[in-house]
């Protein structure tokens, strides 16, 4: 399910403390561009997720490869999603 795979994602995500405005930083290095910051862990999470949905459905979009997590993907068709 696509839900799983952006769990999985998020497990895979690597945070840190910066020196910014919303010090807490989040990426998913697996997945290209995919980072995003947030005020508290929690908050950055949150956006992280919206990030990882909104790619995940750009790349759906322009037909661009999405990798495997694991044993999480995203497979589509035309304009049919499957996910494994």
């Amino acid at each position: 399910m696509l839900i799983e795979y952006i769990e999985e994602a998020l497990n895979r995500a690597h945070y840190e403390i910066i020196d910014d405005e919303e010090p807490f930083y989040g990426e998913v290095k697996e997945l290209p561009g995919v980072w995003a910051s947030g005020s508290t862990l929690e908050e950055c999470r949150r956006n992280l997720r919206e990030t990882i949905e909104g790619w995940i459905l750009l790349s759906i979009k322009k037909e661009l490869p999405i990798p495997n997590l694991g044993n999480k993907s995203i497979d589509f068709v035309s304009e049919s999603i499957i996910n494994s």
